[in-house]
């Protein structure tokens, strides 16, 4: 708890109007690979052609790489790269959310490192290198707020046929520059704003029960979870509250922070196998079904972090009928793995993807947990 490590060497402008900031703060290149989702939104809301102008206005080109899945994948991490290199770009920008900027960053990695990114994950069937060329700088414009990851160097990409969802990262693909403006957070529709507030508040929850917590991570998460409580169920129920969407998104920052300064748990190792086997799963919504059994196990690990949590979020001390209030405000209690076409009959396989893929979190956790405890936790939360 007194012995830590702190590096986020990312700048972050932080509020509304800041993506205009876009236009005259310096940037680390010339030409940007602007990598954006396959959907419609960054077009539709004129975030695309907004931070395109903004960049030309700052005298940098861009070009677009607009492929991006829910769930990014390795081929397109490969296809973004190898599109940046044809076209000389010297930093790449991730606009959208998590899955963008995540996929931004791995992009950024493969851009001038050989092989396949498969190559550089470390567990799973990843090949383990070191990352020995240099990585692009990042840039992120966040226009969610879920994942964390313009404050942190972490990114989740899927190998599809082999059904791996592992993160990965370096300090080198720490964003230098982060935008968190909540004005380009308000056409996101309610499910989906309630899933990615609660795959922050996990990323905070988490981090606040992990075995390598420090003080100073304690402070973001506690902060980012009594925020959350108070502030994603107002977001839900209206997306134009604007005091509600900048709170979560300083929520979100923070979260991030708490990944940058102590770690995930292996509730995460579990929903990544989950969403890994079942790709049209959303990553928040899989923790949301998971959470009840998780934290109802952890409970009887670390009692009175719970507790901590419980405090802030305006509970005297029971933090899983706080959390289920919560998913009840913001709609979401009814979500079950079931109606993804998860079933009881897959649990052992998908435990065994959590461990071998995703191995290392399980190390984060206070309790060391059996093969048993884990199908148990994912037979509990089935429904």
């Amino acid at each position: 708890m007194n012995h830590f490590e702190y590096h986020i060497p990312t700048k972050v402008l932080f509020g509304t109007g800041k993506l205009n900031r876009l236009g005259e703060v310096p940037l680390p290149g010339s030409k940007a690979l602007v990598v954006i989702s396959a959907g419609t939104s960054m077009k539709k809301y004129g975030y695309l052609e907004r931070v395109r102008n903004l960049l030309e206005k700052n005298g940098v080109q861009s070009v677009v790489f607009d492929r991006i899945l829910p769930n990014p994948v390795l081929r397109h991490v490969m296809e973004g790269a190898d599109l940046a290199r044809r076209e000389g770009c010297d930093f790449v920008l991730g606009l959208g959310g998590g899955s963008s900027i995540d996929s931004a960053k791995s992009i950024a990695v493969m851009v001038n490192n050989p092989g396949d990114y498969w190559d550089y994950i470390q567990g799973g069937s990843g090949g383990g290198k070191p990352v020995t060329a240099p990585v692009l700088p990042v840039v992120a414009v966040t226009t969610t707020a879920g994942t964390g990851t313009e404050a942190d160097p972490w990114t989740v990409i899927t190998h599809e046929e082999r059904k791996e969802k592992i993160g990965f990262g370096t300090a080198d693909t720490f964003p230098v520059l982060s935008i968190v403006d909540p004005e380009l957070m308000v056409s996101i529709p309610p499910a989906l704003t309630a899933y990615q507030g609660f795959d922050a508040f996990f990323h905070a929850a988490e981090g606040y029960i992990a075995n390598i917590a420090t003080h100073l991570s304690d402070a973001y998460a506690l902060k980012s979870i009594e925020l959350l409580a108070e502030y994603l169920p107002r977001a839900v129920g209206d997306g134009s509250d604007m005091e509600a969407r900048t709170q979560v998104a300083l929520a979100n920052t923070l979260s991030g922070m708490v990944e940058s300064t102590s770690t995930c748990t292996s509730e995460h190792s579990l929903e990544h196998a989950l969403s890994a086997c079942h790709p049209e799963l959303p990553h928040g919504a899989g923790l949301i079904m998971l959470s009840r059994a998780y934290f109802t196990f952890f409970e009887k690990v670390c009692p009175e972090r719970l507790k901590d949590m419980a405090a802030v979020m305006g509970d005297a001390g029971d933090f899983i009928g706080a959390l289920l209030k919560m998913q009840e405000q913001c709609g979401v209690a009814d979500l079950k793995m079931s109606d993804y076409g998860i079933t009881l009959e897959e649990i052992p396989a998908l435990a065994e993807n959590a461990r071998r893929t995703m191995g290392g979190l399980f190390s984060m956790d206070r309790h060391d947990l059996t093969m048993e405890e884990t199908q148990s936790i994912l037979r509990d939360a089935f429904r």
